[in-house]
């Protein structure tokens, strides 16, 4: 059984596997990466926040 829950950016759905675990990254249909964060035991997506380049500036 999967684990369902909502695409912040779309409001689609996202299904996401039983074993899944937080910080995970997965694409969605709408073209969104999304990183898994789990809270209280609530499995939720949220939008990548992707990690700036470092050049030591």
């Amino acid at each position: 059984m999967a684990i369902k829950t909502k695409c912040p950016v779309c409001g689609g759905e996202v299904s996401l596997p039983d074993d899944v675990m937080a910080g995970e990254v997965v694409e969605h249909d709408c073209g969104v990466t999304l990183e898994v964060v789990i809270e209280n035991n609530i499995v939720k997506v949220k939008p990548l926040e992707g990690v700036g380049e470092d050049w030591g500036e």
